[in-house]
């Protein structure tokens, strides 16, 4: 089709604001699907990114509309909606011409709001400023303007209003997109280039291709190159993107598409990459590829050792799905056999885990959530550790570094008080306070990763009833006093809940863990000692006081000395069965440690 008449465009949002309802709206309006059989959330196809009210993995979509009796191809293709997938979000946007900016009128502009927006800048969209759930009976539409005129520098003239749930404005949404949104530029007789912005595995296709051609054309047999890998492929089907994919005889310079090349493994082609042509080959690649780079990573454990083997399949299952997803083999000493896995951030975590857990019906143990640490050696040797287990001792370290980050948290004004505070205890730095209008800031931190990626959010969410909202990308390693804390049980070291932490923060991280314990380890026949230390050094400590039969029941009249000795017989039983018991540890502690306060 001719270039001048396809829109490519995306939509951008914070969590919530009605992403996947808007392009539900847009699907009907287009009669890509009819609105008597309506799926709500088409394109969140996932359980839990509807019951999350997410988008976690991105889609495209096709749509025809006619305009004065001309017709249009609209190529909406959709992002996540979370910060932890901001790469996969640069990548879809790469894609695009233009941006649907949207905002809910009742919550107003939030972190990823200005986030994505930025984003979309750095990619040169047209941006189209919307105001959606304007019939909700909360809505602040006008104070949304102002704030959209004073944050965003966008007139008041320019902003659509909308409501994606009762389906006003669409049509002139539609309109707006084919008005204001360039066409696609890029010439089909220069060397090809192809931008990767999605792929997924196929059980019976293999790997299946998301592909916006930038110049030149791919036709179906021809041979294919992906640059960063240099290996070569034949396409065996191409077509568009509907709700089911279309096969064509060729995609050509501004198209939106899929491919299949009988590609095996979804790292074979990986999001942000370039597909060239051998008939017309194009020596450089597209500006912006990355390779996924794990923020958090944890141990899993199967709770049954015998799910070992499902747990492995399962892995590599989801991996075919998930390149960003990494993971090796692990073995600890109090949960045996499993894997160390990294992921983008807590979110992405938690979606493993449900994932496991719901769709292969594998019961998980994980561990306590690290980050990546530098270890910069005596010897000037650099060490890149993710495991407690990996640190190396103290002797032979000259300093470490830990990964900083760019936070940004919006919240109505009454509340800086009660951010700052949360924010100071992680050890934030504050780096400026800006009024977005009079009622809400925009306040910037750096702020150690470790420090967010535990109960961070659901905090600030609770100190501030819910109105504040947070973004954060990575900005720097930085030297820091860190240490090793370990778990010791009956003295006995559990490599399991061994944790790293600020020197500051051991001893109060400590004493929560071994005071959770106590609560959920059953009470012995002898004393139990729960301690935290660092090296040989015991910072904190809790007790599980032995368990007492009353030997001195049958005892009724004669000498007290009689009883002195039952009581000392007594005494010197639990302290012998102290050196040779063991104390049973249930699988409640290892969940408890994951929730002891921070």
């Amino acid at each position: 089709m001719n270039k001048e008449y396809i829109r490519n465009f995306c939509i951008i949002a914070h969590i919530d604001h009605g992403k996947s309802t808007l392009a539900d709206r847009m699907l009907e309006e287009t009669h890509v699907i009819k609105s008597s059989s309506i799926n709500e959330q088409i394109l969140d196809d996932m359980d839990l990114e509807k019951e999350r009210g997410i988008t976690i993995k991105s889609h495209a979509i096709k749509m025809k509309y006619e305009l004065n009796g001309q017709e249009y191809i609209l190529n909406l293709i959709d992002t996540p909606g979370h910060v932890d997938f901001s790469y996969e979000v640069s990548r879809s946007l790469a894609s695009c011409e233009g941006a649907i900016l949207l905002i809910d009128a009742a919550q107003g502009i939030e972190a990823q709001t200005m986030s994505n927006m930025y984003l979309a800048l750095e990619n040169n969209l047209e941006i189209i400023p919307v105001i959606n759930k304007i019939d909700l009976k909360s809505a602040d539409i006008e104070g949304t303007l102002q704030e959209i005129e004073e944050s965003l520098g966008i007139p008041e003239e320019d902003v659509l209003k909308i409501s994606a749930k009762q389906g006003i404005g669409i049509d002139e949404l539609l309109q707006a997109i084919v008005e204001r949104i360039p066409h696609p530029k890029g010439e089909i007789i220069a060397p090809t280039q192809a931008l990767i912005f999605d792929s997924y595995y196929d059980v019976y296709r293999g790997v299946i291709i998301l592909v916006r051609i930038y110049r030149g054309k791919l036709s179906k047999g021809e041979r294919i190159r992906i640059i960063s890998n240099n290996k070569e492929y034949q396409i065996e089907e191409i077509g568009y993107l509907g709700i089911k994919l279309t096969p064509a005889k060729e995609l050509t310079a501004g198209e939106v598409g899929y491919i299949i090349a009988n590609i095996k493994e979804v790292s074979d082609a990986r999001v942000g990459d370039t597909i060239t042509s051998l008939a017309n080959p194009s020596l450089e690649a597209l500006s912006g590829f990355e390779e996924p780079k794990p923020m958090v990573f944890s141990g899993i454990f199967p709770i049954n050792g015998d799910d070992y083997g499902n747990l492995a399949d399962s892995l590599a299952k989801l991996k075919l799905n998930d390149s960003s997803l990494l993971y090796e083999k692990e073995n600890s000493l109090a949960l045996g056999f499993g894997f160390r896995c990294g992921f983008l951030g807590m979110l992405h975590l938690e979606i493993v885990k449900e994932r496991l857990n719901r769709e292969y019906n594998i019961p998980i143990i994980t561990t306590t959530p690290s980050v990546r640490f530098l270890i910069v050696k005596s010897n000037n040797e650099v060490l890149e550790i993710n495991n407690p287990a990996e640190m190396p001792d103290p002797i032979y370290i000259d300093h470490i570094k830990e990964p900083i980050m760019d936070v940004e948290i919006i919240v109505p004004s009454e509340f800086i008080g009660n951010i700052l505070k949360i924010a100071l205890d992680r050890r934030g730095i504050q780096k400026g306070i800006d009024y977005i209008d009079s009622k809400r800031v925009s306040m910037k931190f750096d702020m150690p990763l470790i420090e967010i990626i535990y109960d961070f959010y659901d905090k600030l969410k609770s100190v501030s009833r819910g109105y504040a909202s947070l973004d954060y990308s990575f900005k720097e390693y930085k030297t820091s006093k860190i240490v090793k804390v370990d778990i010791l049980i009956n003295s006995e070291k559990v490599d399991a809940m061994s944790f790293i932490c600020h020197e500051d923060k051991a001893h109060s991280w400590g004493k929560s863990i071994t005071d959770t314990l106590k609560e959920v380890i059953p009470k012995h026949l002898f004393k139990v000692a729960l301690q935290a230390s660092i090296g040989s050094k015991i910072i904190a400590r809790s007790t599980i006081t032995a368990m007492r039969k009353n030997v001195t029941a049958k005892c009724y009249g004669g000498d007290i000395t009689r009883k002195h000795k039952l009581l000392e017989k007594q005494k010197a039983g639990k302290k012998r069965m102290k050196e040779i018991g063991s104390v049973s540890i249930p699988q409640e502690a290892f969940l408890a440690v994951l929730k002891a306060e921070r």
